[in-house]
């Protein structure tokens, strides 16, 4: 397999991986007075006085951990305003930021109001999740270009909807929405270069709890079986349910961990992880290089066909600001074998739901001639709805385009079962996007305002605005209000979602050098395994058959 891995997205990686290590530095005393920010990443707010107030213990949680006070005394602040605020008073100093060097302005801040170690983690065994105890957190960015000239509350309002109108207002008077260091009202006309802040009581996502397993260790390179759900680095709702942090709470706050590939969050599997930024680089170039192989395993829907199967469709990213890609004739040059390791029949109680549904299409399309979806129950006309059944599917990417594996098994027929994307019918209509090279049944514009409505317009702390719209879209379908409020920040609680629901089923199997000089793979996830009363394989044969089913003598597969 031959991988591409860009020098200025490998740099990202590390320039991100050294500036999440600068932040999160533990300090169990009373934070030092301010100091310059040595990176970006760092906060102007790290450098407050004393720590935040701690969020009260619930059924689900163990108290807090006694906190510092700082001496310093506090700034004045509106607590009639807002009663929560009372609290926080006494605990709470304000960052300041005048005569403090700051990174630049293109780098989004993210940082704590005050060191927060060892990560506050909770785990229960009835439900396998690693959640974390809530904890106050400053977001801080300076003033974009469409910000200037406009009310701060009108950025809120139109930009962060995550909270309701009603929020902004009552952090801007109380202090906890702030510029340049100062309490600003929600009137204030935002400028070129205002730094704005905003302190909030964050609430991470639960994740599972499975460990971040050893494969492989040596004094330069650890190989991880990385979780499903579980992102790399602290990005969006995450922080400290994320691969870096956890294996520093593990190994200890200054152990520096260089991931050296990518996964996404939803996707489990090997991953390198380097100690130094000269193990990161070596590995960077291996794989830039065309030197390493790596092969996915991923559980699709029906039967997929026999023998070595090759897509070598183009790929187009067909919103940039999605991140969402689809196959289109003039993208760019993609390539993926694969091979059907198992097929699973369908269940007796999937055999009756898949007939309770066809019953009642067909029932709509009788009684509406003219409805366009009629169509739908014609078999013949639609073959995808006599898939049943799932397959355990071997994939061997040969280029490295984003979601290149989805994206080809969504064009074959067969996308991963669970996808919550590539095989969503919201977003690509009844046939999933299969054959539609051109675009003819789901315009690139119908796709992109079906998956717009399921997420944000725009993302706050310049977050990925593709893993906020998953997150809010699994939100929705994992987890249920629970009816509370949240004790200190007034956010809606949500219930626990099953461990079950925070993965996709497409797993890194292996990655192995391409001169035989190593090779590393990683056990077959549960969901690819034979289910119970079923005979299947529960390994995977060598490489070889993947790597000869193609050759890569196309000078185009390198673009």
């Amino acid at each position: 397999m031959l991988v591409r891995a860009g020098s200025r997205t490998f740099g990202a990686l590390l320039r991100r991986a050294a500036a999440v290590h600068a932040m999160a530095t533990p300090d169990v005393e009373a934070a030092a007075p301010a100091a310059p920010l040595p990176a970006p990443q760092s906060a102007a707010s790290s450098s407050s006085s004393s720590p935040p107030a701690a969020a009260p213990s619930s059924s689900r949680l163990p108290p807090a951990p006694a906190q510092v006070r700082s001496a310093s005394p506090s700034p004045p602040l509106s607590a009639e305003s807002n009663p929560r605020r009372k609290q926080k008073q006494t605990l709470t100093q304000r960052p300041k930021h005048e005569g403090t060097a700051l990174p630049d302005p293109d780098v989004p801040l993210i940082t704590p109001v005050a060191p927060v170690w060892p990560p506050p983690y909770h785990f229960d065994d009835d439900d396998g999740l690693r959640r974390v105890r809530p904890y106050h957190w400053t977001y801080n960015t300076y003033c974009k270009e469409r910000w200037r000239g406009r009310a701060l509350i009108d950025i809120f309002e139109s930009e962060f909807r995550d909270r309701p109108v009603h929020y902004y207002r009552a952090s801007m008077e109380s202090g906890d929405i702030y510029v340049n260091g100062r309490r600003v009202g929600p009137d204030y006309i935002v400028r070129n270069g205002d730094l704005v802040s905003h302190t909030l009581h964050r609430h991470e996502p639960p994740v599972t709890a499975d460990p971040v397993a050893i494969i492989h260790e040596d004094d330069e390179m650890i190989v991880i079986n990385k979780p499903s759900g579980v992102p790399v680095h602290p990005a969006g709702r995450y922080k400290f349910n994320s691969v870096i942090e956890i294996m520093k709470a593990d190994r200890g706050a200054q152990f520096m961990p260089y991931p050296c590939n990518r996964l996404d969050r939803l996707t489990s599997g090997i991953m390198f992880i380097a100690k130094s930024v000269r193990a990161a680089e070596e590995m960077g170039n291996r794989i830039k290089q065309r030197t390493v192989r790596k092969e996915y395993i991923a559980r699709v829907v029906g039967d997929f066909p026999d023998g070595e199967v090759v897509c070598d469709q183009p790929i187009l990213q067909i919103s940039p600001k999605l991140g969402l890609n689809r196959v289109r004739a003039n993208g760019k040059t993609a390539r993926t074998v694969f091979k059907k390791l198992a097929y699973y029949p369908p269940t007796e109680q999937e055999l009756a739901y898949i007939a309770a549904t066809a019953d009642d299409k067909a029932q709509q399309g009788a009684h509406d001639d003219d409805d366009t979806n009629a169509t739908h129950v014609d078999p013949a006309a639609k073959p995808w709805l006599s898939k049943r059944g799932y397959s355990i599917v071997r994939c061997l990417p040969v280029t490295g385009r984003t979601h290149q594996i989805r994206v080809h098994l969504q064009y074959l027929g067969h996308p991963i079962q669970n996808d919550p994307i590539y095989a969503n019918q919201r977003v690509w209509g009844f046939d999933l996007g299969q054959s539609d090279a051109d675009g003819t049944h789901n315009t690139d514009e119908d796709v992109i305002s079906r998956l717009s409505r399921m997420g944000k317009e725009e993302v706050a702390q310049a977050v990925v605005y593709y893993d906020e719209m998953v997150d809010k879209y699994e939100k929705r379908r994992a987890e249920k209000m629970t009816g509370e409020l949240c004790a200190v920040c007034d956010t809606p609680l949500y219930s626990d979602p099953g461990a079950h629901e925070l993965s996709l089923w497409l797993h890194s199997l292996r990655y192995e050098d391409a001169g035989g000089a190593w090779s590393y793979t990683s056990p077959l996830p549960k969901w690819a395994l034979p289910p119970e009363g079923m005979a299947g394989p529960t390994t995977v044969g060598g490489m070889e058959e993947l790597v000869d089913a193609v050759k890569d003598d196309n000078p185009e597969m390198a673009g």
